[in-house]
């Protein structure tokens, strides 16, 4: 089925072929944009969709069998519902004629989730910040300067000393056995 089939297959509930393409292209639309934008796509019944991210990697190309670096990326999964993967095994039933075969999202959840889509737009929309005065923003700025420089200069004396504390012990020992190996293998070429 394609998306000229699936219109026509909901032309009839929706109401006519241009508000059914109107639906589908909204809801197909409403999905790619919340999987770009990271969020999970999840329609009770019938699945999730989801953005994954695909690490870095060697791969073969089997023409000629040379190994190539693939790049990380980012691609869309589908998972399906527990029930629509009993309608397609068979363990259920498919209803007959105009039942649902998704089971429909539970009384009030379509409210709920419309106040979270719009408290999350409300919260994106932040108030201005307080502007304050150029006295007070350097007052603020020249302690926390002050304590980044300090903070450095004490890790690295303390690494420096660690280093020169695990030097003395045990890398004299492995270096004069390095160098009476090597002597020995250079008296063995001549």
């Amino acid at each position: 089925m394609n998306k000229a089939q699936l219109v026509e297959a909901i032309a009839d509930k929706v109401g006519g072929r241009q508000s059914a393409a109107e639906a589908v292209d909204a809801v197909l639309d409403a999905i790619v944009r919340a999987v770009v934008a990271g969020e999970r796509v999840s329609v009770t019944g019938f699945g999730s969709f989801e953005k994954v991210e695909r690490p870095a990697r060697y791969a073969r190309n089997p023409q000629t069998g040379e190994r190539v670096r693939v790049k990380k990326t980012s691609v869309p999964r589908f998972r399906a519902g527990q029930g629509f993967k009993d309608l397609v095994s068979g363990s259920k039933k498919l209803p007959r004629g105009g039942e649902v075969a998704v089971k429909k999202a539970p009384k009030g959840s379509l409210q709920v989730a419309a106040k979270k889509a719009a408290a999350k737009k409300a919260t994106a929309k932040k108030a201005p910040a307080k502007k304050t005065t150029a006295k007070k923003a350097a007052a603020k700025k020249a302690p926390a300067k002050a304590a980044a420089k300090k903070a450095p200069a004490k890790k690295t004396t303390a690494k420096k000393a660690t280093a020169k504390a695990a030097a003395k012990k045990a890398p004299a020992r492995k270096t004069s056995a390095r160098k009476t190996t090597t002597k020995k293998t250079t008296a063995r070429k001549r």
